[in-house]
């Protein structure tokens, strides 16, 4: 990420209402999709960058970009599942697989609950009559940012709008990012 984002930790300023300066933070707000206890919480993370904001902040630089069966590049345009693959891989330099379901059902993710999502986390759906046949972001607030279809480009939508809530599949984190290693289903699952 462009060191121009600096991640705040605790206690920053910035974390303490909207008049920070963070670009992210200032997209969000403008667009009207922040939940400022969900991004604080997932930006606010001590000396270490937080791995879900990394993530949020890799697929929210993505916003706009068209989408492309098949594409896995910000040059090229993106698939709902090469653009997940693609902001793993470039926020945390993890590898997941390259389908949808096959991420759903990845070793290494835990299974998420709509009412225990975070951002960060993988949100799957069902849009062709089949499970996990859709997948996005979770970006806090209830919305998710995702390639959605031929036509369209990267975006946010609500997660609680009919098509999606109805849709909906289930979330998956990675595990090692569950509270108190609740779920943790061990192992080195995901290719680092």
């Amino acid at each position: 990420m462009p060191a121009a984002w600096p991640v705040p930790t605790a206690g920053d300023p910035a974390l303490d209402g909207p008049d920070d300066d963070d670009p992210v933070l200032s997209l969000l707000r403008a667009r009207g999709m922040l939940d400022e206890p969900d991004v604080h919480r997932a930006r606010a993370s001590g000396a270490n960058p937080d791995p879900a904001a990394e993530l949020v902040l890799a697929a929210m630089s993505f916003l706009d970009t068209p989408y492309l069966w098949g594409g896995a590049s910000a040059e090229t345009g993106f698939d709902c599942s090469g653009f997940t693959r693609h902001v793993f891989a470039t926020a945390l330099g993890m590898s997941l697989p390259r389908r949808s379901a096959e991420q759903a059902r990845a070793p290494g993710l835990a299974h998420v609950a709509r009412a225990e999502l975070r951002p960060g986390d993988l949100v799957f759906f069902n849009t062709l009559r089949r499970t996990f046949s859709h997948v996005g972001l979770y970006v806090g607030d209830g919305r998710f940012v995702h390639a959605p279809r031929r036509g369209a480009q990267v975006r946010v939508e609500n997660l609680r709008a009919r098509y999606w809530a109805s849709r909906f599949d289930g979330g998956r984190r990675v595990a090692g990012w569950l509270p108190d290693g609740a779920g943790d289903i061990g192992g080195e699952a995901l290719a680092r």
